[in-house]
């Protein structure tokens, strides 16, 4: 006599989402209730926070990219400094150790996150493990441990995980929503500050939080900020991608260029060019003509910034202005740490401290260096500089050997215009880093992991799409037979 198979108690998965909804609606009316019958509302928010721990650390375990995109948003864009009413929450903090967390346990518990390693990973892992193995030697180790500790292995973990993390189309798409509508957010408060004249250096460049010491406080790395997500804006605004990504795309390409344009950064105004530049070099097939609007273009935007106006670099400075020579000498300054420490420079976030003694020209005050590849020369040697710089060419080869493989469709759309998104910013970045410090921050970091993604991925978004295009002829001939 056969048994029989034991009635399974599962709850089904409604069942379960409704239970959900029902405790979670429990936990929001017991804090109702505790704050109107009396109790302190930091022992209501307590309790309401215990009480939210499950369905937090559910959600999770559930979606890691979207907590991973979180702590990106808040770690680039810094919003909780461009919304000072955030910083009691201390965002960042808050999602950092979950993001970790989750990602330690996807990738060595559950083994749901799958990592592999690509050229583009290969020449990162290089380079951080250079920069890593320089913290120890550096001038000012204190510096050095603190700027690691603090962003620098983040930023290396969380380019490990973007890019393992992000797997389908959709994703990407989401990604570059998230960049674009946090750029926006960021570019409507600093116009609404240059309206405002709140926070002007020079009486002109508009920034973000300088009052309370934010990043966003230096134009320059303002400008950089909103660099970013100009790319990914274009990237939509051009891509076949639906009606509303086009519009964000659009809207996103506008204010993120005005307030580009209110920081009168020469570095932000060159990048964006790049930005253009390199998409209309794939759009345009008369590259003259797109070399003359590109030069009238940077023209014009130079007139609209009012860069003569500035009181640094403005017109009123015979020969070169004081803000390039500041630039030359840092530059020259970097090139002698690189010549007197050759093999680790003077380590991490280490230049500053270190201009007094490898410049010949002190006016009183250290000086950042303002340049991308001289700012890694001088930091990491002259073998941090070489990986650097191919780490950047090997990411940018990927991109060119990929896009061809990703097969045309609206399935695939959005991955073509991540891909059209991380080309244009790849250029971005290689022309507005002669005049913005980056090689530490993440804009380049995260081009490297959406990159690695994107390549993984082509092969099977091909794949995908041929056996789409395939199903109805096979129907069609089993019909027919």
């Amino acid at each position: 006599m056969a048994r029989m198979r034991p009635v399974s108690h599962r709850i089904p998965v409604e069942g379960r989402q409704d239970s959900s909804v029902f405790a979670l609606a429990i936990c929001l009316l017991v804090f109702v209730i505790g704050t109107a019958s009396g109790f302190p509302l930091g022992v209501a928010l307590v309790a309401l926070a215990i009480g939210l721990a499950p369905f937090a650390i559910r959600f999770c375990m559930n979606h890691p990219f979207l907590l991973c995109l979180g702590f990106v948003a808040f770690s680039f864009f810094r919003l909780h400094e461009v919304f000072p009413v955030l910083l009691p929450l201390r965002i960042p903090q808050l999602l950092a150790i979950p993001t970790l967390g989750v990602i330690a346990w996807h990738a060595l518990g559950s083994k749901a996150l799958k990592p592999f390693l690509s050229r583009e990973l290969v020449w990162f892992g290089a380079f951080f493990l250079l920069v890593t193995i320089g913290v120890p030697f550096a001038t000012d180790r204190p510096t050095a441990v603190a700027y690691w500790t603090a962003t620098y292995v983040k930023i290396g973990i969380m380019t490990l995980a973007i890019a393992w993390l992000v797997r389908k189309p959709d994703d990407f798409l989401l990604f570059m929503r998230v960049m674009v509508l946090a750029g926006m957010a960021v570019a409507i408060v600093a116009l609404q500050n240059k309206a405002q004249g709140i926070g002007l250096v020079e009486g002109t460049r508009v920034t973000i939080g300088r009052d309370i010491g934010s990043v966003l406080g230096d134009p320059n790395d303002l400008s950089l900020v909103l660099l970013f997500p100009l790319s990914f804006a274009v990237g939509l605004a051009v891509s076949p991608t639906g009606r509303l990504d086009r519009l964000i795309g659009v809207a996103g390409s506008l204010t993120i260029i005005a307030a580009i344009i209110a920081t009168q950064s020469r570095g932000g105004l060159l990048g964006m060019v790049a930005v253009f530049g390199t998409v209309g070099w794939r759009m345009v097939k008369n590259k003259m003509l797109l070399v003359v609007a590109g030069l009238i273009g940077l023209a014009i935007l130079f007139a609209v910034a009012g860069i003569s106006s500035r009181a640094s670099g403005g017109a009123h400075e015979e020969g070169i202005d004081e803000s390039a020579m500041g630039r030359i000498y840092a530059w020259e300054a970097a090139i002698r740490m690189a010549t007197r420490r050759p093999l680790t420079g003077v380590g991490l976030d280490n230049f500053v401290p270190n201009y007094f003694f490898y410049s010949d020209h002190w006016d009183g005050m250290n000086h950042a260096v303002h340049s991308t590849w001289f700012g890694v020369l001088g930091e990491t040697g002259l073998p941090g500089l070489i990986v650097f710089v191919t780490m950047i060419a090997v990411t940018a080869r990927s991109l060119l050997r990929a896009l061809p493989r990703i097969a045309p469709g609206p399935e695939t759309a959005p991955v073509r215009a991540a891909g059209l998104g991380l080309l244009s910013g790849i250029g971005g970045f290689c022309l507005s880093g002669t005049f913005l410090t980056q090689g530490f921050t993440w804009p380049v970091y995260v081009l490297v992991a959406l990159s690695a993604a994107l390549s993984r991925s082509a092969n099977p978004v091909r794949d995908l799409q041929i056996r789409i295009l395939a199903t109805p002829i096979k129907n069609l001939s089993k019909s027919d037979t």
